[in-house]
Protein backbone atom coordinates (compact mmCIF):
# COMPACT_ATOMS: atom_id res chain seq x y z
CA UNK A 1 0.00 0.00 0.00
CA UNK A 2 1.13 3.56 -0.78
CA UNK A 3 0.68 6.44 1.60
CA UNK A 4 0.89 10.02 0.57
CA UNK A 5 1.69 12.26 4.17
CA UNK A 6 1.96 16.05 3.50
CA UNK A 7 3.42 17.87 6.12
CA UNK A 8 6.13 15.36 7.64
CA UNK A 9 7.54 17.61 9.56
CA UNK A 10 4.82 19.05 11.35
CA UNK A 11 4.84 18.23 15.41
CA UNK A 12 2.03 15.14 13.95
CA UNK A 13 3.37 14.59 10.62
CA UNK A 14 7.01 13.93 12.59
CA UNK A 15 4.87 11.22 14.56
CA UNK A 16 2.95 9.78 11.40
CA UNK A 17 5.94 8.62 9.91
CA UNK A 18 6.89 6.54 12.94
CA UNK A 19 3.04 5.41 12.89
CA UNK A 20 2.43 4.64 9.31
CA UNK A 21 5.63 2.58 8.09
CA UNK A 22 3.94 -0.57 9.24
CA UNK A 23 0.80 -0.19 7.38
CA UNK A 24 2.76 0.33 3.58
CA UNK A 25 5.23 2.72 1.53
CA UNK A 26 5.22 6.21 2.86
CA UNK A 27 6.56 8.98 0.59
CA UNK A 28 6.71 11.59 3.37
CA UNK A 29 6.70 15.52 1.83
CA UNK A 30 6.84 18.60 3.06
CA UNK A 31 6.88 22.37 1.39
CA UNK A 32 10.78 21.85 0.92
CA UNK A 33 10.24 18.53 -0.83
CA UNK A 34 12.90 18.10 -4.35
CA UNK A 35 10.81 15.54 -6.52
CA UNK A 36 7.17 15.92 -5.54
CA UNK A 37 5.33 19.16 -4.60
CA UNK A 38 4.56 19.33 -0.92
CA UNK A 39 3.61 23.21 -0.86
CA UNK A 40 -0.02 24.08 0.10
CA UNK A 41 0.60 27.56 -1.56
CA UNK A 42 0.58 25.57 -4.73
CA UNK A 43 -2.68 23.63 -4.94
CA UNK A 44 -1.97 22.77 -8.84
CA UNK A 45 1.57 21.35 -7.66
CA UNK A 46 -0.46 19.34 -4.86
CA UNK A 47 -3.05 18.14 -7.24
CA UNK A 48 -0.37 17.18 -9.78
CA UNK A 49 1.65 15.40 -6.75
CA UNK A 50 -1.27 13.03 -6.34
CA UNK A 51 -1.90 12.34 -9.86
CA UNK A 52 1.75 11.18 -9.71
CA UNK A 53 2.08 9.21 -7.20
CA UNK A 54 -1.19 7.70 -7.02
CA UNK A 55 -1.58 6.83 -3.72
CA UNK A 56 -4.08 4.41 -2.28
CA UNK A 57 -4.59 6.67 1.27
CA UNK A 58 -3.44 10.56 1.82
CA UNK A 59 -2.89 11.82 5.05
CA UNK A 60 -2.53 15.57 5.13
CA UNK A 61 -0.72 16.78 8.42
CA UNK A 62 0.12 20.11 6.59
CA UNK A 63 -1.79 23.55 7.85
CA UNK A 64 -1.65 27.11 8.68
CA UNK A 65 -1.53 26.72 12.02
CA UNK A 66 -0.30 30.44 13.24
CA UNK A 67 -3.95 31.13 14.88
CA UNK A 68 -2.47 34.95 15.60
CA UNK A 69 -1.10 35.73 12.00
CA UNK A 70 -3.75 34.19 10.07
CA UNK A 71 -5.87 37.04 11.37
CA UNK A 72 -3.73 39.28 8.80
CA UNK A 73 -2.85 37.12 6.06
CA UNK A 74 -6.57 35.27 5.37
CA UNK A 75 -5.92 34.57 1.53
CA UNK A 76 -2.88 32.29 2.74
CA UNK A 77 -4.40 30.42 5.39
CA UNK A 78 -7.26 29.94 2.72
CA UNK A 79 -4.88 28.88 0.45
CA UNK A 80 -3.49 26.32 3.10
CA UNK A 81 -6.14 24.96 4.98
CA UNK A 82 -8.89 25.19 2.40
CA UNK A 83 -8.38 25.42 -1.35
CA UNK A 84 -5.53 22.66 -1.33
CA UNK A 85 -7.38 20.67 0.48
CA UNK A 86 -10.41 21.08 -1.80
CA UNK A 87 -7.31 20.11 -4.77
CA UNK A 88 -6.20 16.83 -2.53
CA UNK A 89 -10.33 15.81 -2.57
CA UNK A 90 -11.00 16.15 -5.88
CA UNK A 91 -7.52 14.09 -7.17
CA UNK A 92 -8.05 11.65 -3.98
CA UNK A 93 -11.81 10.90 -5.85
CA UNK A 94 -10.94 10.27 -9.16
CA UNK A 95 -8.11 7.48 -8.03
CA UNK A 96 -10.40 6.01 -5.16
CA UNK A 97 -7.89 6.92 -2.20
CA UNK A 98 -8.78 7.29 0.94
CA UNK A 99 -8.16 11.23 2.63
CA UNK A 100 -7.06 11.45 6.61
CA UNK A 101 -7.38 15.48 7.17
CA UNK A 102 -6.93 17.09 10.87
CA UNK A 103 -9.03 19.61 12.09
CA UNK A 104 -9.24 21.73 15.24
CA UNK A 105 -12.15 22.64 18.14
CA UNK A 106 -11.90 26.27 16.40
CA UNK A 107 -14.52 25.60 13.85
CA UNK A 108 -16.91 25.96 17.27
CA UNK A 109 -17.86 29.61 19.21
CA UNK A 110 -16.02 28.15 21.78
CA UNK A 111 -18.60 28.84 24.51
CA UNK A 112 -20.47 27.10 27.62
CA UNK A 113 -18.94 23.94 29.25
CA UNK A 114 -20.91 20.89 27.31
CA UNK A 115 -17.99 19.28 25.21
CA UNK A 116 -18.80 19.69 21.77
CA UNK A 117 -20.06 16.62 19.22
CA UNK A 118 -19.64 15.89 15.97
CA UNK A 119 -23.10 17.61 14.83
CA UNK A 120 -22.94 20.84 16.85
CA UNK A 121 -23.28 24.01 14.98
CA UNK A 122 -19.90 25.43 13.99
CA UNK A 123 -19.27 29.05 14.47
CA UNK A 124 -15.44 30.23 14.14
CA UNK A 125 -14.33 32.89 16.35
CA UNK A 126 -11.20 33.91 14.03
CA UNK A 127 -9.55 33.39 10.89
CA UNK A 128 -7.76 30.22 11.48
CA UNK A 129 -11.25 28.49 12.14
CA UNK A 130 -13.16 29.41 9.13
CA UNK A 131 -10.31 28.03 7.24
CA UNK A 132 -10.33 24.80 8.94
CA UNK A 133 -14.08 24.79 8.77
CA UNK A 134 -13.87 25.61 4.92
CA UNK A 135 -11.34 22.79 4.30
CA UNK A 136 -13.79 20.20 6.00
CA UNK A 137 -16.64 21.03 4.10
CA UNK A 138 -14.50 20.74 0.80
CA UNK A 139 -13.21 17.26 1.82
CA UNK A 140 -16.88 16.33 2.71
CA UNK A 141 -17.67 17.77 -0.45
CA UNK A 142 -15.81 16.41 -3.17
CA UNK A 143 -14.35 12.68 -1.22
CA UNK A 144 -16.31 10.35 0.04
CA UNK A 145 -13.64 8.21 1.61
CA UNK A 146 -12.53 10.38 4.10
CA UNK A 147 -11.59 10.94 7.85
CA UNK A 148 -11.53 14.00 9.36
CA UNK A 149 -10.34 14.78 13.28
CA UNK A 150 -10.67 17.50 15.24
CA UNK A 151 -8.66 17.84 17.57
CA UNK A 152 -7.25 20.85 19.95
CA UNK A 153 -4.45 21.83 22.56
CA UNK A 154 -2.17 19.55 20.27
CA UNK A 155 1.92 19.18 21.50
CA UNK A 156 5.13 16.62 20.80
CA UNK A 157 8.35 16.39 22.59
CA UNK A 158 10.11 17.32 19.40
CA UNK A 159 10.18 21.06 18.91
CA UNK A 160 8.72 24.10 21.06
CA UNK A 161 5.95 23.02 23.39
CA UNK A 162 3.56 24.63 26.73
CA UNK A 163 5.45 22.66 28.49
CA UNK A 164 9.07 23.60 27.17
CA UNK A 165 8.26 26.94 27.41
CA UNK A 166 6.54 26.89 30.81
CA UNK A 167 9.43 25.00 32.17
CA UNK A 168 12.12 27.52 31.01
CA UNK A 169 9.99 30.51 32.20
CA UNK A 170 9.86 28.56 35.66
CA UNK A 171 13.93 28.58 36.26
CA UNK A 172 14.22 32.25 35.44
CA UNK A 173 11.03 34.23 36.92
CA UNK A 174 10.07 33.47 40.38
CA UNK A 175 6.13 34.64 39.67
CA UNK A 176 4.02 33.61 36.80
CA UNK A 177 0.65 34.02 35.54
CA UNK A 178 -1.54 31.62 33.17
CA UNK A 179 -4.96 31.94 31.87
CA UNK A 180 -7.29 29.71 33.52
CA UNK A 181 -11.10 30.46 32.24
CA UNK A 182 -9.58 28.07 28.54
CA UNK A 183 -10.72 24.33 29.11
CA UNK A 184 -9.57 21.83 26.63
CA UNK A 185 -7.52 18.16 26.56
CA UNK A 186 -3.89 18.40 26.06
CA UNK A 187 -3.71 15.69 23.07
CA UNK A 188 0.02 14.63 22.02
CA UNK A 189 1.10 14.20 18.42
CA UNK A 190 2.48 10.62 19.12
CA UNK A 191 -1.68 9.62 20.57
CA UNK A 192 -2.75 10.97 16.99
CA UNK A 193 -0.36 9.59 14.57
CA UNK A 194 -1.23 6.27 16.41
CA UNK A 195 -5.15 6.87 16.42
CA UNK A 196 -4.61 7.96 12.54
CA UNK A 197 -2.58 4.52 11.92
CA UNK A 198 -5.34 1.78 13.79
CA UNK A 199 -8.29 4.40 11.83
CA UNK A 200 -6.92 3.65 8.26
CA UNK A 201 -6.35 0.11 9.17
CA UNK A 202 -10.17 -0.14 10.27
CA UNK A 203 -11.72 1.64 7.33
CA UNK A 204 -9.63 -0.37 4.60
CA UNK A 205 -11.31 -3.36 5.83
CA UNK A 206 -14.66 -1.19 7.32
CA UNK A 207 -15.41 2.02 4.77
CA UNK A 208 -18.81 2.70 6.44
CA UNK A 209 -16.61 4.67 9.11
CA UNK A 210 -15.93 7.21 6.90
CA UNK A 211 -16.73 10.49 8.02
CA UNK A 212 -15.89 13.54 11.08
CA UNK A 213 -14.32 12.90 14.36
CA UNK A 214 -13.67 14.28 17.16
CA UNK A 215 -10.27 12.97 18.68
CA UNK A 216 -8.63 14.33 21.79
CA UNK A 217 -6.93 13.00 25.01
CA UNK A 218 -9.58 11.95 27.78
CA UNK A 219 -10.14 14.49 30.43
CA UNK A 220 -10.05 17.98 30.38
CA UNK A 221 -7.62 20.52 31.78
CA UNK A 222 -6.93 24.38 32.39
CA UNK A 223 -3.93 26.25 30.91
CA UNK A 224 -3.09 27.22 34.63
CA UNK A 225 -3.77 23.64 35.71
CA UNK A 226 -1.41 22.50 32.93
CA UNK A 227 1.43 24.53 34.25
CA UNK A 228 0.57 23.47 37.78
CA UNK A 229 1.23 19.85 36.53
CA UNK A 230 4.49 20.68 34.80
CA UNK A 231 6.13 22.22 38.22
CA UNK A 232 5.04 19.37 39.92
CA UNK A 233 6.54 16.95 37.75
CA UNK A 234 9.90 18.52 37.38
CA UNK A 235 10.34 19.14 41.14
CA UNK A 236 9.47 15.60 41.65
CA UNK A 237 12.44 14.86 39.18
CA UNK A 238 14.87 16.98 40.94
CA UNK A 239 14.80 19.78 38.49
CA UNK A 240 15.36 23.13 40.73
CA UNK A 241 12.85 26.05 40.17
CA UNK A 242 13.02 29.42 40.72
CA UNK A 243 9.17 29.84 40.51
CA UNK A 244 7.68 30.51 44.42
CA UNK A 245 4.19 31.98 42.84
CA UNK A 246 1.55 30.81 40.14
CA UNK A 247 -1.37 33.19 39.46
CA UNK A 248 -4.34 32.14 37.68
CA UNK A 249 -5.79 34.90 35.26
CA UNK A 250 -8.54 35.61 32.72
CA UNK A 251 -8.04 35.13 29.02
CA UNK A 252 -8.78 39.16 28.94
CA UNK A 253 -5.07 39.50 30.54
CA UNK A 254 -3.50 38.36 27.57
CA UNK A 255 -4.63 39.96 24.32
CA UNK A 256 -4.24 38.46 21.20
CA UNK A 257 -5.26 39.55 17.36
CA UNK A 258 -7.21 36.15 17.15
CA UNK A 259 -10.03 35.26 19.85
CA UNK A 260 -9.64 32.23 21.54
CA UNK A 261 -12.16 29.79 22.31
CA UNK A 262 -12.95 29.27 26.04
CA UNK A 263 -14.50 25.53 25.82
CA UNK A 264 -12.21 23.68 24.03
CA UNK A 265 -14.28 20.29 25.41
CA UNK A 266 -14.83 17.76 22.83
CA UNK A 267 -16.79 14.58 22.76
CA UNK A 268 -15.20 11.39 21.73
CA UNK A 269 -17.59 8.70 22.48
CA UNK A 270 -17.86 8.55 18.58
CA UNK A 271 -14.25 7.78 17.48
CA UNK A 272 -14.01 5.45 20.74
CA UNK A 273 -17.68 3.44 19.64
CA UNK A 274 -16.70 3.16 16.00
CA UNK A 275 -12.66 2.36 15.91
CA UNK A 276 -13.41 0.32 19.44
CA UNK A 277 -10.44 2.50 21.31
CA UNK A 278 -9.91 3.93 24.87
CA UNK A 279 -8.24 7.48 24.66
CA UNK A 280 -6.11 8.03 27.50
CA UNK A 281 -6.20 10.49 30.23
CA UNK A 282 -4.15 13.90 29.18
CA UNK A 283 -1.93 13.32 32.10
CA UNK A 284 -0.97 10.02 30.95
CA UNK A 285 0.89 11.43 27.93
CA UNK A 286 2.12 14.66 29.36
CA UNK A 287 3.86 12.80 32.38
CA UNK A 288 5.36 10.74 29.35
CA UNK A 289 6.56 13.40 27.63
CA UNK A 290 8.25 15.41 30.50
CA UNK A 291 9.56 12.15 31.72
CA UNK A 292 11.64 11.83 28.53
CA UNK A 293 12.29 15.50 28.35
CA UNK A 294 13.55 14.88 31.84
CA UNK A 295 16.02 12.52 30.91
CA UNK A 296 17.10 13.97 28.47
CA UNK A 297 17.91 17.20 30.44
CA UNK A 298 20.04 14.54 32.84
CA UNK A 299 22.10 12.73 30.77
Amino acid sequence: MNILLFGKTGQVGWELQRALAPLGNVIALDVHSKEYCGDFSNPEGIAQTVRAIKPDVIVNAAAHTAVDKAESEQAFAQLLNSTSVEAIAKEAAKIGAWVVHYSTDYVFPGDGETPWQETDVTAPLNVYGQTKLDGEKALEAHCAKHLIFRTSWVYAGKGNNFAKTMLRLAKERTELSVINDQVGAPTGAELLADCTAHAIRTALVKPEVAGLYHLVASNTTTWYEYAALVFAQAREAGIELAIDKLNAVPTSAYPTPAKRPQNSRLNTEKFQRNFDLVLPSWEVGVKRMLAELFTAQSI
